[in-house]
């Protein structure tokens, strides 16, 4: 008889191969088995019948506000909320304060998330005109989630509204890279349309998406 640390019985499994009745044997902290255990033993028994179960969750974009911005939230307390909501793993944004930009400050965030984060993580380091010649080196950088570029209405060195500035960017990486895809001179072209608290900015500005 196949012994389990724990067994969900009867839950409503969501998987790569469809939706149906399944048990999820677990050992070591690890899925092993999934189907029907019914005949298996188990240190702990979980009933969950009526009860979806799905895969965790990778939230490829969160903003965490460390450092810096830390009265909003931090790496502990936005990880926590993370995992809260079936999060399992997420990829943090490099417009913190000091930006993450260079080496030394992607590092110390890594260090800041260790034995703090409660769900897996990876890092975004921002791609800026200054370090694009550093970017290959960067990208690889355990913990790097890839780079991003923000074309429109950023904060300091982030932004690389230019199309030469973009082309360079991904002329030095090999890697994984995301890009908020705003057209930066348009924005500044329609900023006399907006108006203070109208929620509808980007039907304002007329944002569109530009390509090199």
């Amino acid at each position: 008889m196949n012994t389990f640390e724990t067994i969900f019985r009867n839950g409503i499994g969501v998987n790569h191969d469809g939706i149906h009745e399944t048990d999820i044997g677990v050992q070591d902290g690890r899925i092993t088995a999934l189907g029907d255990l019914s005949h298996a033993a188990a240190e702990t028994l979980v009933n969950c019948e009526g009860l979806h179960i799905l895969p965790g969750v990778i939230d490829k974009q969160v903003h965490f506000r460390e450092p810096g911005l830390t009265h909003k939230e931090d790496l502990e307390s936005g990880s926590r909320g993370a995992v809260l909501g079936g999060v399992t793993g997420v990829f943090e944004m490099p417009n913190t304060n000091p930006l993450t930009t260079t080496q030394e400050t992607f590092k110390a965030k890594i260090a800041a998330g260790t034995n703090r984060m409660h769900c897996d993580f990876a890092f975004y380091i921002g791609g800026t005109h200054e370090n694009v010649t550093e970017l290959p080196k960067l990208e690889k950088l355990p913990g790097c989630a890839g780079i991003k570029v923000f074309m429109g209405s950023s904060t300091g060195s982030l932004l690389v509204q230019d199309d030469g500035g973009v082309e360079a960017i991904l002329t030095a990486i090999s890697r994984r890279a995301a890009f908020h895809s705003e057209d930066e001179y348009l924005l500044e072209e329609r900023k006399h349309l907006s108006v203070p608290g109208e929620t509808r900015q980007a039907i304002l500005y007329g944002v569109r998406q530009r390509s090199l």
